[in-house]
C-alpha cells in the first residue's frame, strides 16, 4: 500500500490537512489534487472539527503545480483536466465551512500560493518566499492567482507579483497583507495551532455562518451561500416540522410560523 500523499488528521477541535510529497517540496499533480479533495471533505464531514490548519511536509508549503505533470499535456487537457480540476479542488477549500489557516512554513510559490490564498488565513515564517512567478516560463497563474488572489491581496500586489515577478519575503508579504501573521523559524504551524484553536472556543454555527456571509460579500459565493444560510434557518422552525410530518401523513400542515 502507497504512503498517502495528502493525510487528514484530528488534534481535538482542530483538523490538520497535511501535504505529503516533501521530496517535489510538495508540488501537486493529478493525484495529489485528488488526494486532497478527498482530505478537506474527509475534514468537512468531522463535525467536531472547528477549524482546519494546511500544512506541506518537509521544507516547502507547496512549490505549486508539478511542470513535469502538465507540461506535456495538449491544450485541451491542460484546460480541462489540469486547470478546471484545480479550481475545482481550490474552490472546495475556500467554501469549506470551517474557518482554514495555512501554514507557511516553506516557500509558496504559484499555485502554492493560490493554495494558500483559498484559505482564511495565512502564517508564514520569517524566512520563507511567495509569489507569483508563472509568466517567467511563459504560462499564467491558473488557479485563481488572477481572481481570488486580486480580491484577497488587491490588484497591484498581484500585478507586482504576477506582472512584474516580485517574490515577497514574509515580512514584506504581511506589510502588503498577503499573510496575516509571521513566525520564527520552525514555530509556525504552533502559531497557527493557538490561533485556530482560540477560534475554536468561539460558537461554531455563528462562525460559520459568518464565514459565509464574508464570501457572499467578497464574491467567493453567492446563490449557494444564501440558499444555505436561508435553509439552515428554515431548519430550525417549526414549520419545517410540521410541514414534513403532513407530508409522511399524507394530511394538509397547520403551519404556526414559528
Amino acid at each position: 500500500m502507497t504512503e498517502r500523499l495528502v493525510t487528514f488528521e484530528q488534534d481535538g477541535a482542530i483538523g490538520i490537512v497535511t501535504l505529503r510529497r516533501p521530496e517535489k517540496f510538495n508540488a501537486l499533480d493529478i493525484p495529489m489534487l485528488r488526494a486532497l479533495e478527498a482530505a478537506l471533505d474527509e475534514a468537512e464531514l468531522a463535525n467536531s472539527i472547528r477549524v482546519v490548519l494546511i500544512r506541506g511536509e518537509g521544507k516547502g508549503f507547496c512549490a505549486g503545480g508539478d511542470v513535469e505533470a502538465w507540461g506535456a499535456m495538449n491544450a485541451a487537457d491542460f484546460q480541462v483536466q489540469w486547470v478546471r480540476y484545480g479550481h475545482r479542488v481550490f474552490d472546495r477549500l475556500a467554501r469549506l465551512r470551517q474557518p482554514t489557516i495555512a501554514v507557511l512554513s516553506g516557500h509558496a510559490l504559484g499555485g502554492g500560493l493560490e493554495l494558500a490564498a483559498a484559505c482564511d488565513f495565512r502564517v508564514a515564517e520569517t524566512q520563507i518566499k511567495l509569489g507569483f512567478p508563472e509568466t517567467s516560463i511563459g504560462v499564467v497563474p491558473g488557479w485563481s492567482g488572477t481572481q481570488r488572489a486580486v480580491r484577497r491581496f488587491g490588484a497591484q500586489v498581484v500585478r507586482r507579483m504576477a506582472l512584474g515577478g516580485e517574490i515577497f519575503l514574509a515580512t514584506d508579504a504581511l506589510a502588503l497583507g498577503v499573510v496575516d501573521r509571521v513566525a520564527e523559524t520552525g514555530k509556525a504551524f504552533d502559531e497557527a495551532k493557538a490561533w485556530g484553536q482560540r477560534i475554536a472556543e468561539r460558537g461554531p454555527l455563528a462562525t460559520e455562518a459568518a464565514k459565509l456571509m464574508i464570501a457572499i460579500a467578497e464574491g467567493e459565493e453567492n446563490a449557494a451561500a444564501t440558499e444555505a444560510l436561508a435553509s439552515g434557518f428554515i431548519a430550525l422552525t417549526a414549520d419545517l416540522k410540521a410541514g414534513v410530518g403532513a407530508f409522511k401523513a399524507k394530511q394538509k400542515p397547520a403551519f404556526s410560523r414559528s
